[in-house]
């Protein structure tokens, strides 16, 4: 994304799909490599991604968030783990049906094999939330205690253009909230997902929001280093499929084009709990 300059304001739309600009929390002073490149060239295409966007919105398949239970315990016997998990659509199993399936599910389900114990979880998820609406939802929720925090955030604050700024800064927030509220000691901060290669959105859009999400994801691993009790953990790469570079398994992703699928929350929720541990 941006930090050295915004799109022209324009009506703001409340969809996950769309390039209103919203303001996001109160920002904090971060370096940030300005990209006077990337920014002419959006400007540029204004026009052409205003209405893209806007047709995208339209369009896209609208799928609820998976349905079941947002807190369970995962495995047998003793609880010996418990995560709280902050997201967007993606953390609220949108593409899927299950919460069983959808990431919270997979993720605690694989932490419960990789442990031989029972793995609480608690889910705060809602779509359409930017990391500064998630912050908000988080400091008004009843919240069990528990170990980690896991946080799936970003592709809003790429499509609403949140500065770089305040998107780490209410990761911050929510960090210091868990910790204050839920007991936390751990946070991992999953990176965001390759935008330039969902289906759903056209080009030039997808490549525009491509490059902004690659942006926010790097100021995000510059953001948490050397901290100790926060890491950045980057999302599983997509399989490609052979002779063809922008198509993915079925399964990988949902039928929206734009949210994971069974096969992608399976294989994210094991490789965050591989790095877990």
């Amino acid at each position: 994304m941006p930090s050295g300059g915004r799109a022209a304001p324009t009506p703001e739309m409340n969809s996950e799909i769309t390039l209103a600009p919203r303001e996001g929390v109160r920002a904090v002073p971060l370096a940030v490599p300005f990209r006077p490149g990337t920014l002419a060239l959006k400007l540029a295409l204004l026009p052409v991604l205003l209405v893209q966007g806007k047709r995208v919105r339209a369009t896209a398949l609208k799928l609820p968030e998976a349905a079941g239970e947002r807190h369970g315990v995962a495995g047998r016997g003793r609880v010996a783990l418990r995560v709280l998990i902050v997201g967007d659509s993606s953390a609220a199993g949108v593409g899927v049906g299950t919460q069983d399936e959808a990431f919270a599910g997979q993720l605690a389900q694989a932490l419960a094999e990789r442990t031989g114990a029972a793995v609480g979880w608690q889910l705060v998820a809602t779509s359409g939330h930017t990391a500064g609406d998630a912050a908000r939802a988080l400091a008004g929720a009843t919240l069990q205690t528990a170990d980690l925090l896991v946080t799936a955030l970003g592709v809003n604050d790429v499509v609403g253009q949140t500065r770089t700024a305040a998107f780490l800064a209410a990761l911050d927030e929510i960090h210091a909230l868990a910790v204050t509220r839920a007991q936390v000691t751990h946070t991992w901060h999953c990176g965001l997902p390759p935008m330039g290669i969902f289906p759903l959105l056209p080009q030039p859009l997808r490549w525009i929001l491509g490059r902004d999400a690659a942006h926010l994801d790097d100021a995000l691993v510059r953001h948490l280093e050397g901290q100790t009790a926060r890491l950045h953990l980057p999302l599983p790469e997509a399989p490609r499929m052979p002779g063809k570079d922008d198509s993915t398994p079925e399964g990988w992703m949902a039928r929206d084009g734009f949210h994971p699928g069974l096969l992608g929350y399976r294989q994210w929720g094991r490789q965050v709990a591989e790095a877990i541990g």
